[in-house]
């Protein structure tokens, strides 16, 4: 074989090798890096939080709190840090709503203000609103099933004289939705040992709007009061109703937040309209279904002489020589 392509033939195969190992070399560096454990980030600390959108003169329940890990370079010495001497959830069942208060926000000392402290009645009225107390019994007070944060309606009930014959009996509803804010002293409806204790009442709180508290101190001089429980699906029931009829018109906002804070505002709202009644008539065939009327000089009635009746539209019927008499419209 000549000589000069021998030393070709063994320079290529030189060089070959090189490159091989060369190749090797590089993709062996080339290996993906080793997968090395990330520092452990110490877990914060767990703080309360709110649970839901709390507004302000909100009473605090149980279900409204809740523990979270908190990041450690963001919690503030005002938080209710858990395992700190005033972290205990159920120590702060019953208090007011003070500031505004997000849901999953964290509370603070400042925003919450607890039974007995100065201003607690004002900070769990909402904004225009009232507090007003009136007396109740253990029948017209729920047998003391009434706790603070429960919603009634109102029942006035009365008898109408003034005629001939029996008087007219009548109960009416004449307020619905009224928040209650306390049972006598009572702000909170849990016992000593943390659970809700049922214990009749000489007086109830109510939160209700300027206007309704004058027609509740009138409601007291005229009949007696009772209260009715409510449903909590009421609530949103009554809304719909109202919505359906045209009471209320729904806000129109491309944010659906402020739609709902609207909305659950108005659901909140004590009700002084459309009031519903009942007379004995509706009871019992041997009472009244009119109110009476009272007889004028001369056998002629009307029913304008009676103190303090409500006259709204009539009819007048005259029979020949009868009395005439006066039909209220739409009565039985």
């Amino acid at each position: 074989m000549d000589v000069k392509k021998l030393v070709l033939l063994i320079g290529a195969l030189v060089i070959a090798a090189v490159t091989a190992v060369m190749a090797k070399n590089l993709f062996s560096g080339a290996s993906a890096p080793q997968v090395q454990a990330a520092p452990v980030v110490p877990a914060g600390p767990e703080v309360l939080v709110a649970t839901r959108s709390l507004p302000v003169g909100t009473i605090i329940d149980a279900e409204a709190l809740r523990y979270q890990i908190w990041p450690q370079g963001l919690v503030q010495p005002a938080y209710f840090i858990k395992g700190e001497g005033n972290s205990d959830p159920s120590a702060l069942i019953g208090t007011v709503v003070r500031n505004e208060i997000s849901a999953g926000q964290p509370l603070t000392q400042g925003s919450l203000i607890k039974p007995g402290e100065r201003g607690f009645l004002a900070a769990a009225l909402g904004p225009g609103m009232r507090a007003i107390t009136v007396p109740v019994s253990n029948i017209s007070g729920v047998a003391g099933f009434v706790f603070p944060g429960d919603r009634v309606d109102m029942v006035l009930t009365q008898q109408v004289g003034g005629g001939e014959g029996p008087p007219l009996k009548v109960s009416e509803t004449i307020l619905r939705n009224l928040r209650v804010l306390a049972t006598d002293q009572r702000t909170n409806a849990a016992g000593e040992d943390g659970k809700p204790e049922v214990r009749s009442a000489a007086s109830v709180t109510l939160e209700a709007t300027p206007k309704i508290a004058e027609k509740i101190l009138v409601a007291q001089t005229i009949g007696s009061l009772s209260l009715s429980l409510r449903s909590i699906a009421d609530n949103t029931a009554e809304l719909e109703r109202a919505i359906a009829a045209g009471e209320i018109e729904v806000p129109k906002s491309d944010d659906p937040n402020a739609e709902k804070r609207m909305l659950l505002a108005i659901a909140n709202k004590p009700i002084d309209t459309t009031p519903t009644f009942t007379v004995g008539g509706d009871v019992s065939r041997y009472q009244r279904r009119t109110v009476p009327v009272a007889k004028q000089e001369g056998g002629s009635s009307d029913q304008s002489s009676i103190p303090g009746a409500a006259l709204g539209p009539v009819v007048r019927v005259a029979r020949g020589n009868a009395p005439v008499l006066i039909v209220p419209l739409g009565a039985k």
